[in-house]
């Protein structure tokens, strides 16, 4: 333990700090209607020579700018503190001066292949890609709320391309609030924030569920 917060491991906690705050940052907006991950965006490299054109081995452009930095930063704390406990089992802990070089050049090939595998995973949310009338009647989930008419809360809704967009949303004026996990509908939306109705119930679904509890 003492070895995490040597000296010649500050580079490496100080990554992990920064890591926890940004993931706490996160949490707290994400609870507010907001996230740092949309707003920071995906950045757009098309286009670009020199070291924005290398940057994109990194997947920079392919993940949310966001993700990025938080891999790097936990692969660089992580590939750090494995490398000093190493040197100090086998003698002492590298000067920090030293020890970011190696840590740097192993985080570089972590990061790509990670990246890679988190944009193939991560569901295409990029709402400024999609008409947001075309949303309007599809029924959502909320994934964060309850919505209700105070700060908007999130629902996720699938496209007619089978897309799925992770949109803002607040419940209609008049009804009540609309719990995480329920189904609503989108009816209307003011700028980027819709407005969520309950969803009507499938007579079909109804009818099954009656069945079931009788038997």
């Amino acid at each position: 333990m003492a070895l995490l917060f040597s000296p010649e491991c500050a580079p490496f906690a100080i990554a992990a700090a920064i890591l926890v705050g940004l993931t706490a940052i996160e949490m707290l907006a994400m609870v507010m209607g907001f996230s740092m991950t949309e707003f920071l965006g995906k950045p757009e490299l098309h286009g670009h020579d020199g070291i924005l054109a290398y940057l994109s081995w990194l997947n920079l452009g392919g993940v949310p700018l966001l993700i990025l930095m938080m891999l790097t930063l936990g692969f660089f704390a992580m590939t750090g503190f494995a490398l000093q406990a190493v040197a100090n089992a086998f003698w002492a802990p590298l000067p920090s001066f030293i020890a970011v070089i190696p840590a740097a050049l192993a985080t570089i090939p972590m990061v790509r292949a990670s990246s890679r595998t988190v944009a193939r995973l991560v569901p295409h949310d990029e709402t400024y890609a999609v008409d947001l009338d075309a949303l309007l009647g599809r029924t959502a989930e909320v994934s964060i709320g309850p919505l209700d008419q105070g700060l908007p809360g999130r629902v996720r809704v699938k496209d007619q391309h089978g897309n799925w967009h992770v949109l803002r949303a607040r419940a209609a004026k008049g009804e009540g609030p609309l719990a995480i996990g329920a189904s609503v509908l989108l009816v209307d939306h003011k700028a980027n924030v819709f407005i969520a109705i309950p969803a009507p119930v499938d007579p079909t679904d109804a009818d099954n569920q009656s069945l079931r509890e009788q038997q």
